[in-house]
């Protein structure tokens, strides 16, 4: 087994490998990258389903013939293109036929409820919606129908028209196109119209997608990214993770998100990388997958992870190709760490960090770190070659640490507001000027909403969201830290603290605590843990433990821990 892992090219020679594949940096979109792409590596696959294999030559005709389509509909250049779908090889298709025709995409979350769908299609201006008729369990095209019918008979709308990709056998409402009439339309435009178009609007650094943060407090924001942007930040992650030509990676994640999308496709591919996923993610159909398709990486998110390494089947499942694994999202203790080592006995692992407003990760571990600094720290700037520039180091982007109240810059080592620039960061929120204002200083830089500190090494230690500090009798608290004291506890699996009402001292902790499978420990073990390492006003007054099937997850397996608060107060009232 040890022999088929070893087997591949050394980091150094990899990394040397993409210098000579990339001596230079070309600005292009999307659409231009694939179109290279597709001709160098045509029979490579690059989205593997459980019953579905796509190559990159058959990708590139689907967007050819979805491009024609979207012009046969009427797609302007710079429209906005909304898709609200499950994971399938259509979805990167429209992708790139959206920037084909020069659109911008709009990608919708499919765990989304009707208002919070209808609120995004709204405030994105959104031109043309493509929907698959039921994703993530909810028929979307039923709970949607109403809103596109105000929306096409509203004469003050840009709204036009919304296309349905029928995937359930049942009938959906007549407010919709079909899919098929759709398809059917681009059969009547010729390639000349098409690649005309794409001259046109072959604009890399134009608005080519505004993709929704998670919104866990106050109204989601469109982030505005550029082709180039997108791009630069895809071989920023291949280059630092040294992606070797067909590398095939397990993504279970939804292709919504920022984390599929430049941390996989587009990472990938820049050596002809082929995305193995799914619907959405089941441990045992994922060993399942990661066998069947000899994978070589896995990224995933920890609650991913735990799931899967629970499972008796990870010690017979053939995972002789599987070496590297990058588990972001969350940090994940040194005991995770070394159970994924032992287990998956994959010999390249690493975290990470970012945001959606810098193009997803910003940050990654190098391959070789300690498991220490691995679960300690989110990284350093990825390395990104000549993506890079040397405004920014040689990087695509630099940090510096702010005041969160008075936005100041504070001294080297200091605990704060991590502020990011870059060439793959975003010039703004979509139709948000007043966000924008209060997020980017006059630098560039962007507020993270992430508190930590850089040592003199350039790694970074994250702290917890801004929000999430609590203050007990005057006194800053940043649960990060208390959480890492609980999970050095032999029995703690995932731990979560927030901050909940208290009359005595304003705020005080609340502890959500999942042990593991068949472990034991009392709420009295856990607050001496706490107090041999943190201050008595740092200890969590309340301790609640929980099922792994209690946590509030999103979309990417993230804890959301403004539904932790509310499920506290809750408690607190009863």
């Amino acid at each position: 087994m040890q022999e088929a892992r070893q087997g591949h090219a050394s980091v150094e020679e990899r990394k040397a490998a993409l210098g000579t594949m990339y001596p230079n940096w070309e600005k292009r979109t999307i659409a231009t990258h694939f179109y290279k792409q597709c001709q160098q590596y045509s029979k490579y696959p690059l989205i593997m389903m459980p019953d579905e294999v796509v190559t990159y030559e058959e990708i590139w005709g689907k967007a050819r013939d979805y491009a024609k389509a979207l012009l046969h509909l009427g797609v302007s250049p710079e429209d906005h293109v909304a898709i609200l779908m499950e994971n399938e090889p259509d979805y990167v298709a429209l992708f790139i036929a959206s920037s084909l025709v020069g659109a911008v995409v709009v990608p919708l979350n499919t765990q989304l409820q009707k208002e919070e769908l209808t609120y995004m299609l709204h405030q994105s201006d959104t031109n043309w919606l493509i929907t698959h008729q039921f994703a993530s369990k909810q028929n979307h095209a039923e709970a949607l129908k109403e809103v596109v019918s105000n929306l096409q008979e509203d004469a003050e709308s840009p709204f036009k028209k919304a296309v349905c990709i029928p995937n359930k056998g049942a009938d959906f409402p007549s407010v919709y196109m079909d899919w098929n009439v759709f398809l059917q339309g681009g059969k009547e435009v010729e390639d000349a119209a098409l690649n005309k178009r794409w001259k046109e609007t072959d604009a890399p650094d134009a608005c080519a997608a505004i993709i929704y943060t998670s919104g866990s407090t106050g109204l989601p924001k469109g982030v505005m990214l550029t082709d180039d942007m997108l791009l630069r930040s895809g071989f920023a992650t291949c280059l630092t993770r040294a992606y070797e030509t067909g590398r095939r990676i397990y993504v279970p994640l939804p292709m919504y998100h920022v984390y599929f999308l430049q941390e996989g496709l587009l990472a990938a591919s820049f050596v002809g990388g082929g995305m193995v996923t799914c619907h959405a993610f089941q441990p045992l159909q994922s060993l399942d997958l990661m066998e069947k398709y000899q994978v070589h990486d896995f990224l995933a998110v920890p609650s991913m992870l735990v799931a899967l390494l629970n499972r008796p089947e990870v010690e017979k499942t053939n995972l002789e190709h599987l070496y590297a694994l990058l588990c972001c999202a969350a940090p994940s203790p040194v005991p995770l760490w070394k159970r994924a080592v032992e287990k998956l006995e994959v010999t390249e692992i690493g975290t990470g960090c970012g945001g959606t407003e810098a193009s997803s990760t910003t940050m990654l571990t190098e391959i070789g770190d300690s498991l220490e600094t691995i679960s300690t720290t989110v990284g350093k700037v990825k390395t990104a070659g000549v993506a890079g520039h040397p405004e920014f180091g040689d990087k695509s982007v630099m940090y510096k640490v702010i005041d969160p109240d008075s936005g100041n810059t504070l001294p080297s080592g200091s605990v704060g507001e991590l502020a990011v620039r870059g060439n793959v960061v975003t010039k703004g929120y979509y139709k948000k000027p007043e966000e924008t204002s209060f997020a980017i200083d006059k630098e560039g830089y962007i507020r993270s909403g992430d508190l930590g500190t850089i040592d003199e090494n350039g790694y970074i230690r994250l702290l917890g969201r801004s929000k999430d500090l609590y203050k007990v009798s005057g006194e800053t608290v940043a649960p990060k830290e208390v959480e890492d004291i609980i999970s050095m506890h032999p029995a703690v699996n995932q731990v979560y603290i927030v901050g909940v009402p208290d009359q005595l001292t304003t705020e005080t902790g609340a502890a959500f605590i999942e042990l593991k499978q068949g472990e034991s420990c009392s709420k009295q073990e856990i607050r001496n843990l706490c107090r041999e390492h943190v201050a008595r006003f740092k200890i969590p007054r309340y301790i609640w433990f929980v099922e792994a099937s209690e946590w509030p997850l999103t979309g990417t397996g993230k804890i959301q821990k403004f539904k932790l608060q509310e499920a506290a107060e809750e408690r607190l009232k009863k």
